[in-house]
């Protein structure tokens, strides 16, 4: 059975863009775009939603660094608006009910992995269906020009076995099991 990981870049603040940025605020440096490389498991299928295939169309078409390597890896973009023709070509679209497809996809061998798309996360951790969550917090506050504010609306999930690594002296990656809460932890509460 496949696994799935979500995988996030978000600000400080919580935000996954902002107006006028350009892609990872700028601060993606050597150490992070090395990681990205080398972490870039092209047998992998990464699953988007439109609003990420969008910012990513536009990252690609401004020749930003860290997006040339998903060209040559499989790539599910969920919407019911979008048109066929998209920019890569090993990227298929498929509208309908995502919570489903992704758990049929679930039943191969080839690895899952999200990219942005909070609304996709949230169904697909709400559904029980995420065996590993990572998250890369970029320090930067965008609360005047961010946007694709990530968490809202996701369950209450706390991360198990986390996992801690620092890119370019300013970078955090957090990586973890989630597991969704019912309600808040009570105090002292470490399960």
């Amino acid at each position: 059975m496949a696994t799935l990981t979500i995988d996030y870049i978000t600000s400080l603040d919580g935000f996954g863009a902002a107006t006028d940025w350009p892609g990872f605020w700028g601060l993606a440096g050597r150490e992070y775009l090395d990681f990205l490389s080398e972490d870039s498991d092209q047998s992998s299928t990464m699953l988007m939603g439109a609003h990420t295939y969008n910012e990513y169309a536009r990252m690609v078409e401004a020749g930003e660094p860290g997006v040339d390597s998903m060209a040559s890896q499989p790539i599910v973009v969920f919407s019911n608006t979008l048109q066929e023709s998209l920019i890569w070509d090993k990227a298929r679209l498929v509208s309908g009910d995502a919570v489903e497809a992704v758990r049929e996809l679930k039943r191969g061998d080839s690895p899952l992995v999200t990219n942005g798309s909070p609304t996709l996360c949230a169904a697909l951790l709400a559904a029980g269906l995420v065996d590993r969550y990572r998250v890369v917090i970029f320090p930067v506050i965008t609360g005047r020009t961010g946007y694709a504010r990530i968490y809202d609306g996701w369950p209450d999930v706390v991360l198990d076995d986390v996992s801690t690594r620092t890119f370019d002296g300013s970078l955090q990656l957090f990586e973890g099991r989630p597991r969704i809460l019912d309600k808040p932890l009570p105090a002292g509460d470490v399960e």
